[in-house]
């Protein structure tokens, strides 16, 4: 069993699994834009394949200068699927995982039923979910048991409106930013101890500082000297 699965199971393990609705992770990811960051929790007991999918290609970091290609006030905000919106080279942990795709996930109780809401990107193929997924700026009913819906925003708030704010155009269905809007690095943390204690964030702050201007770093080096970046 690799490491990636190890940890996997370990979180996995540490939810209580509830039937009627979601249950809100302890472990998050977060956004660094331009505009903010922006805090997420999981669904994990009602999508456990795709919180397995996306918070692994988060944890390798594989969202690092990556964008939102999509903007659209009111609707969505949907970052490109990391294979062909990154703008570093990916390491083979990153290349493996964004070759991957997760079933629909769906049950009548999860719905698009307000702002924050993570929604899942997919083609025509319900089997086809991958590393793309927008981050719902309103109620989008259309969507409920159609889109796999896997997690919901914590904090950020001001980062959705700035986001809402920017210049936009129009190409087919899309609105589109004028500007690129990169992701430029990514973390994870849990929120709460396993006895469901105090917030720790604040004690670990430090340390996630350092590892996220490390990866800054690595970022910059990997465009500068890797073949294809």
């Amino acid at each position: 069993m690799s490491k990636g699965w190890t940890g996997s199971l370990v979180i996995m393990a540490c939810l209580a699994v509830a039937v009627a609705g979601p249950d809100l992770s302890n472990f998050r990811a977060v956004f660094q834009t331009d505009h903010g960051d922006i805090h997420m929790a999981f669904y994990a007991n009602v999508a456990p394949k795709t919180v397995d999918l996306i918070y692994s290609l988060m944890e390798a970091g594989a969202y690092n200068t990556n964008h939102f290609f999509r903007v659209d006030k009111g609707f969505v905000a949907q970052t490109a699927d990391v294979a062909g919106g990154r703008l570093a080279a990916m390491d083979w942990r990153q290349r493996d995982l964004a070759a991957k795709h997760v079933p629909l996930e769906v049950t009548p109780a999860v719905k698009h039923d307000k702002r924050g809401v993570l929604s899942l990107a997919r083609h025509s193929d319900p089997e086809s979910g991958g590393s793309s997924f927008s981050i719902l700026l309103g109620p989008a009913p259309h969507l409920d048991m159609q889109y796999t819906v896997f997690g919901e925003v914590t904090e950020g708030w001001d980062t959705l409106t700035a986001l809402e704010g920017v210049e936009t155009r129009h190409e087919g269905i899309f609105v589109m930013p004028t500007s690129r809007i990169t992701i430029h690095s990514t973390y994870t943390y849990w929120a709460q101890d396993v006895e469901g204690g105090e917030l720790c964030r604040d004690s670990l702050g430090p340390l996630y500082a350092r590892l996220d201007s490390q990866a800054v770093v690595l970022q910059r080096v990997r465009q500068q000297d890797l073949p294809g970046s």
